[in-house]
């Protein structure tokens, strides 16, 4: 209430559209994430007992729900699924298992989930979100790959409006 008051009147109802359409962009963001994540954590806890692991169920959902945090989250679920193959498994069984699984989880969900189910909602081409988070991550580390998405999808509205008002403008008409 008090930012919104430091708003000049005239311009309210602009900010408060573009606040709101931001935030519904951002809320698709989060339902495209959470769906991502539901996917994976199937697929790990599937593909992890076809393997025969005991703690498919706890370590696949411990993934899919932990890939929310880029790298570290699918890093941690792998660190787990190798500790339970090693344990369980007394060859190289576990650690091929784990391989196959996380490999073609990683490459399913970051050229494909990712792109076509969090990029499509936000109205993001798949390619520009792969390259939104490469330079995002280049730029910015960690954090950066973080507020890739949610950042392009407030610039999205944006540009959106910027594209509205010149074509609406007297230098765009002549």
């Amino acid at each position: 209430k008090r930012a919104h008051n430091l708003i000049p009147p005239r311009l309210r109802n602009s900010v408060d559209s573009f606040v709101s359409e931001s935030d519904t962009m951002l809320g698709q963001y989060l339902r495209g994430q959470l769906l991502v994540m539901l996917i994976l954590a199937v697929y790990y806890s599937v593909g992890l007992a076809l393997f025969g692991f005991d703690l498919a169920v706890p370590v696949g959902v411990f993934t899919g729900l932990a890939v929310f945090i880029p790298y570290l989250g699918f890093g941690l679920g792998m660190v787990l699924a190798l500790l339970a193959g090693v344990l369980q498994f007394a060859s190289w069984y576990g650690l091929v298992a784990v391989a196959v699984v996380y490999g073609i989880g990683q490459v399913v969900e970051s050229f494909f989930l990712t792109p076509r189910l969090v990029g499509e909602r936000i109205g993001i081409n798949p390619l520009t979100v792969i390259f939104a988070l490469l330079a995002f991550g280049h730029l910015a580390g960690f954090v950066g790959v973080l507020i890739a998405l949610p950042v392009c999808a407030v610039l999205v509205v944006a540009a959106g409006r910027l594209h509205k008002l010149y074509v609406e403008s007297k230098l765009y008409r002549g």
